[in-house]
This record gives structure tokens, sequence and C-alpha cells, in this order.
């Protein structure tokens, strides 16, 4: 019988490129718990402990921010995307259009 190893977005997640453009594919989807999830992965990958100093938040806070159905706080979604090294930006969704 084969093992087949559990897929973990985390073990992709080796450099600021890799890691913006997985943060901006989970923006695009319209359930905001693809975001949060695709902030845990980073934060997985970044070290919760290292990341968690870095934000001034505990660890413990830190995974309930992230846990399935959340709803974490603007600041602290803010703290985590500066802490994980990454900006979020704004364009017009219709270029062209006033």
């Amino acid at each position: 019988m084969k093992k087949i190893a559990v897929f973990d977005a985390a073990d992709y997640l080796d450099n600021d490129v890799v890691i913006a453009e997985y943060l901006n594919a989970a923006l695009e989807d319209e359930n905001p718990n693809v975001f949060l999830q695709a902030i845990a992965d980073v934060a997985k990958a970044r070290g919760m402990t290292k990341l968690a100093k870095d934000t001034g938040l505990g660890r413990e806070s830190l995974y309930k921010a992230l846990a399935p159905g959340a709803k974490p706080r603007y600041d602290t979604i803010i703290k985590l995307v500066r802490a994980l090294g990454v900006e979020l930006h704004t364009s017009p969704a219709h270029a062209g259009q006033a």
C-alpha cells in the first residue's frame, strides 16, 4: 500500500514573491476564509513564534484569529500582513471605467 503525503501549502511558501502571489490568488476568492487560510499557511511557513513576536500578539491569539470560521479584527489582519512582509494594494476592478 502506498502512502500519500498530505499537501501542506506552507512547504512551498519559501520566498517573498511566492508568498505575495499566493496571498493575491487567495484575495481573488469571494470566500474570506480562503484569505485567512492563506495567511495561516504563510504564518506557518514563517513560524508562528516569530510572527507572534513581530506582531506583538500571543501565539494563542494568532491561532484563534486564523482558525477556520474566525472573524479577526481588521487591525489584527493588518498587523499580520505587515509582519509577513507583504503589502495590500487596491486597483480599479474594471480599468477604464469612471
